[in-house]
């Protein structure tokens, strides 16, 4: 009989599953087309995502034009090799991945984070296991005030929920309050952020032989990801390995070959 039980209190719960479909029916976490699964993409959108995929860059996880080995560097890697161990992300900074970005961040839609850091758990399998560290990009206090969330330790607290990882909010800090990073040169982004990272005093033996995972909604010339792999590396981490959502590089456009 327990079956029976357990399939009678399934068919009121479809029922008000189908009720709110209908009243509150799926849409597209870009656009306003219903879906058939929630927390998904329509099809015209997904197919609109620059995704990228391998073969790729073991370092900077950027795509090849065709397939050169596992474990290959790109001549970017090579000639210019950054401080943290790998980089791995969902899309390049375009089309809806872009679109998602800019509406967690500036919109306030905090929903976006459980999708977006389920699509970086799979991106981020190389670099993701139950005993490293995440820790989020920090804000500084003014601006966390301002916005009222950090969107990089939302996808971290949704990445430890989908990974089984530890997430660490309050590991790194951010110091100082910066200009914003938008339009200024790679130059002007390394020195802007060059002193704005320290590890929280009762925290920082966490990183001392521990492999951590550091976590951003998007990269762009890397400056503030190697601000904080240096205080990182600095306080004892193994590595410091980065995953962020998309990947925002102008070597790397939306009609480059790969696609």
């Amino acid at each position: 009989m327990p079956i029976v039980e357990n399939t009678y209190l399934e068919i009121p719960a479809r029922a008000a599953g189908l009720a709110l479909d209908f009243i509150l029916p799926r849409r597209c976490l870009c656009c306003d087309a219903r879906v058939a699964s929630q927390e998904g993409l329509c099809a015209a959108c997904w197919s609109e995502v620059p995704f990228l995929e391998r073969p790729w860059c073991h370092r900077l996880g950027t795509p090849f034009a065709y397939d050169v080995g596992d474990g290959a560097w790109s001549p970017r890697a090579i000639t210019a090799p950054p401080l943290f161990d790998r980089l791995r992300s969902v899309a390049l900074y375009d089309g809806p991945a872009r679109q998602m970005v800019l509406a967690m961040k500036f919109s306030g839609r905090r929903e976006l984070a459980r999708p977006m850091a389920r699509w970086m758990v799979r991106s981020g399998t190389e670099v993701l296991d139950r005993d490293c560290l995440l820790v989020p990009v920090p804000l500084h206090w003014t601006r966390l005030l301002s916005r009222r969330f950090n969107q990089a330790a939302d996808l971290a607290r949704a990445i430890a929920l989908e990974s089984g990882a530890r997430f660490e909010p309050r590991l790194l800090k951010r110091n100082r309050r910066t200009r914003q990073q938008v339009g200024l040169s790679a130059k002007e982004r390394r020195r802007n952020v060059r002193t704005a990272f320290a590890l929280d005093p009762e925290r920082a033996a966490l990183a001392a032989g521990r492999r951590v995972v550091l976590i951003d909604d998007v990269l762009t010339t890397g400056s503030t990801v190697e601000a904080c792999a240096r205080r990182l590396l600095g306080a004892g981490a193994v590595s410091v390995d980065v995953l962020t959502f998309a990947l925002a590089d102008p070597a790397l456009r939306s009609d480059a070959p790969f696609r």
